[in-house]
């Protein structure tokens, strides 16, 4: 069985552009020398997880509504960056501020780089953690976020994540490997 090849790229149009979201129509050729003539990907910025550990060990997540699936979800602190504009680690922290007023007490454990949907949309996922945290100020919401803070004891973390109450996938994974992470250790 022969190895998997790249798409040759032929052409590239911006169907649409803005801010926070490209979508390019790309026509490719495939190995076999078929060609795709709409092929659709998605051009978005990365995002920046982090699992935050209370001194009294428990979890900081947050609780918001997500108009693309139109429900509200129970998710860790994250937030879009451009990677050639800030660190991942740098958006990481800024966000986990942002919701839920916490500070680091110590580096950020990075734990990975996952690709969210590398069929279709270019972002990646950069996961951390942060032991010790501690909440010193308010939340620094924009206008468009309404979010609650939620504290879980670390021992229920998993059995949130496998009665599907943490279901975004991002969450899911930061929370597996995490968790695997403090277990090692």
């Amino acid at each position: 069985m022969s190895s998997p090849r790249h798409w040759r790229l032929v052409r590239s149009n911006i169907a649409f552009k803005h801010k926070w979201y490209t979508l390019r129509r790309d026509e490719v050729e495939l190995p076999n020398g078929h060609q795709v003539d709409d092929f659709f990907v998605s051009e978005r910025p990365d995002g920046a997880l982090v699992f935050p550990i209370t001194e009294q060990n428990e979890v900081l997540f947050v609780r918001q509504y997500k108009h693309a699936a139109q429900n509200v979800f129970l998710e860790l602190p994250a937030g879009s960056f451009f990677p050639d504009q800030e660190q991942a680690k740098d958006a990481a922290q800024r966000e986990l501020l942002e919701e839920t007023g916490a500070v680091l007490t110590q580096d950020l454990i990075p734990l990975g780089v996952l690709h969210d949907n590398p069929a279709k949309d270019t972002n990646r996922l950069h996961l951390f953690l942060a032991q010790n945290v501690r909440v010193e100020q308010a939340q620094v919401l924009d206008i468009t976020e309404d979010i609650e803070v939620v504290s879980v004891p670390l021992d229920q973390v998993l059995p949130k994540v496998l009665q599907g109450e943490i279901c975004v996938s991002g969450s899911v994974a930061l929370c597996f490997l995490a968790l695997r992470h403090l277990q090692s250790n």
